[in-house]
Order: C-alpha cells, then structure tokens, then sequence
C-alpha cells in the first residue's frame, strides 16, 4: 500500500503512524500541501501512484479544499470531502447530528448581535458561544450574564471576519467534570477515554486529565450512529453524560489520538492501520 500523508505540520500523531506504517512496510510519500499547487485537471506529481492519502491537514481551511481535489482526482482519501466539511462547520454537524436522530445540544444560530442575545436570552445563563469554525476549545465562551454576553457579542462582531458574525449559541450541558472523545473508524469505536478538568473546558489541548473510559453498548450506539451522520472514516466523537444518558455535541475529522494512545492498554496506531489497509483494498481499481 503506497499512503500520502497530507500535513503542514507532523506531530506526534502523525509519528505514530508513520511508524506503524513503515514498521508494515508500507510505502509512505510525505506531502506537505503548503508547497503544493492543486490544478484542477491534474493532481500534482506527489500524488502519483498513491493508493489512498490520509488528511492531516492543521487547518482547517486546507483540509476541506485538498479533500476536495483528491475526490476531483479519484484519489481515496481519509477523510472525504463532503466529512470534512460536514465535521469542520459546527452548524452543519449539528443540523446532521439533529437529523439522524443523534442526542445533540440544542443550538441557535442568529447573524446579528440583537438576535444573538435575544437567543442567549432564551437558553438562560449560562449558555455557550462557539466559533463555527475551530477546535481545541479556543474562542469558546461560557456565558453568565447578559452583561457578558453583550461585551461577548461586541467583540465577536468587531472581529472582521464573517465567520465571526455567525453566532453559533448553544444550550449549557451540566457534565460531570469530563467529557468522553471515541476514536471510530466507520463506526466502529477503536478505543475510549475521558478528559477532566476543573475547568469547564475538558479538551485535552486545554490540560485536560486523560483517562480510559470502557465503551457501553449505548455510547458505541451513539458513535455508530454520529458517524453515518457525517459519511463515516477516521473520526473523533465527543460525548457528554447527561444523567443517565449521553450527548454527542461534536465529531472531529482530524482526529488527534496521541492523548488517547498514552492513556489505553491498546495499540490505536495499529488499528488505525488495519482499517486503511482494509479501506484501500476495498477502494483499488478492479
């Protein structure tokens, strides 16, 4: 199996799978998409011969457009196109979430400051303001007051970039301290941990403390479910216990595993790989 590896930055995820893939002897083109140039009738010479690349893409920007060009290609990619862009827009993941039937938080999104607030205003203190676009907890805002919601809303509209002028409000879930990330590929939970903090942001890029969580048949349910929603890959599902249940507020197609490979009696790199090595027979021309 020849795999590129799209990246702008390789860190210790993408070191694990460099190595379980080079420990199996496969073939490994590294592809920087920062110097790369993507036309629109032909792929670039980094490409050539690669059975399937893996998007490992910083940004996100880079990652829905690159996808892009490699379904354009007929280059499989991990993951697709039309995944990326579901799981990168927090309106869209939520309006898919929704849809299927999957336990989401309940989510406003208004386009003006006075919308905005009449909508905070309406899920009660406290309620959270996420960007629509971005991960590790940054630009997340808990709010507890109409007098931080109006110097929220204030800075956010002044920002300058559009997408700062969507509003994307969210209902406040009561957690436990934790939430729980699921790596799945195609649905089927590969390993489980939960991240705590005292802070009410639990995200591992945030500090949060990491620890294996056992998979339930609800939670693998709700995985299962959460990726048909978005078209299925390599994805992260985020999960909060609500009570005696759970909440799926976010799948990641980026996922980042190194946290939860320290914290696991499992080799999640290796089953990473089994399932490309799967995913590309299945995908070869006939």
């Amino acid at each position: 199996m020849h795999v590129g590896l799209l990246y702008s930055r390789i860190r210790r995820d993408e070191k694990l799978l460099l190595s379980e893939l080079r420990e199996r002897d496969h073939e490994v083109t590294k592809i920087d998409v920062r110097k790369e140039r993507f036309n629109i009738r032909e792929a670039p010479e980094a490409f050539d011969d690669v059975d399937i690349a893996i998007d490992r893409c910083l940004a996100t920007s880079r990652s829905r457009y690159v996808t892009r060009f490699l379904d354009a290609y007929g280059i499989p990619v991990v993951n697709a196109a039309d995944t990326a862009e579901l799981c990168a827009d927090k309106v869209q993941n939520s309006l898919v979430l929704e849809a299927a039937g999957v336990p989401t938080p309940n989510t406003d999104v208004a386009f003006t400051t006075d919308s905005a607030l009449e909508s905070i205003e309406a899920f009660g203190y406290p309620c959270v303001l996420k960007p629509v676009i971005g991960s590790w907890g940054r630009l997340m805002a808990k709010v507890d007051s109409r007098s931080a919601a109006e110097a929220i809303l204030e800075h956010k509209a002044t920002l300058g970039h559009y997408e700062h002028k969507v509003f994307y409000i969210q209902e406040f879930v009561e957690k436990p301290g934790r939430d729980i990330r699921v790596v799945a590929t195609d649905g089927e939970p590969v390993a489980a941990m939960t991240r705590s903090s005292d802070h009410w942001l639990t995200n591992a890029a945030k500090g949060g403390e990491v620890n294996r969580f056992e998979i339930t048949d609800e939670v693998a349910e709700l995985v299962e479910r959460a990726s048909d929603a978005v078209g299925g890959g390599l994805l992260g599902v985020d999960l909060m216990e609500t009570g005696d249940s759970y909440t799926v507020h976010e799948v990641n197609h980026t996922v980042e595993f190194k946290a939860l490979d320290s914290c696991v009696d499992f080799d999640v790199p290796a089953a990473i790989v089994d399932w490309l090595e799967t995913k590309a027979q299945r995908e070869a021309p006939a």
